[in-house]
């Protein structure tokens, strides 16, 4: 069992990195302002609506990353579990930066990145279900929604330790929240 003081820091360490909003510094060097540009959401999608394909691309990956580097680094110096708790501070730091008056992304690149280092193989079966929902119906929305939901499921039927288990289960579906404003647009059928 990982020390109290350490998994503290390791926490804050996981949430100070998750609060780095790769889309706003690329955005602010561009001189565009993120929030009143699509929907006004600092992620990978927006970001590429507003900066291009390319930056969207690019800040996908490094959001992917911020999860990743985390939960690996517990991962290898203290365990599972800190993995775990690095991975979901990332995850809790990329949605509600510090850096940002606590409104940031909608996390699905960052939980995604999280889950990569902790169980890669059945992430992937998920990332297989996020890109099954999104080419079927043309949203991203419901592809991030889909693999909120696969996540804890593959944890589950692969016998994960209970920590990565929890994350899922909690994780996963939390993206029905930070989507709300996208399952609002779906009901009116303006989502796009």
């Amino acid at each position: 069992m990982t020390p109290p003081l350490t998994l503290v820091g390791i926490c804050a360490a996981g949430y100070a990195l998750g609060s780095v909003s790769f889309s706003l510094l690329f955005a602010r060097w561009k001189g565009i302002d993120l929030r009143a540009v699509g929907s006004g959401n600092p992620g990978a999608t927006n970001a590429s609506r507003a900066m291009g394909k390319g930056i969207g691309v690019l800040v996908y990956f490094l959001d992917m990353a911020k999860g990743f580097a985390p939960a690996w680094w517990g991962l290898q110096h203290w365990g599972l579990e800190a993995a775990a708790w690095a991975g979901a501070s990332a995850y809790l730091g990329h949605i509600f930066p510090l850096w940002s008056g606590f409104r940031g992304g909608k996390g699905v690149a960052t939980l995604s990145g999280a889950f990569l280092a902790l169980m890669p193989a059945p992430t992937l079966a998920a990332g297989g279900v996020w890109l099954v929902a999104t080419k079927g119906s043309g949203l991203v929305a419901v592809g991030s929604l889909a693999f909120g939901l696969a996540l804890p499921v593959v944890a589950f039927l692969t016998h994960q330790e209970p920590a990565v288990q929890w994350f899922a289960l909690l994780g996963g579906p939390f993206l029905f929240f930070t989507h709300r404003s996208n399952l609002r647009k779906m009901r009116a059928g303006t989502e796009d």
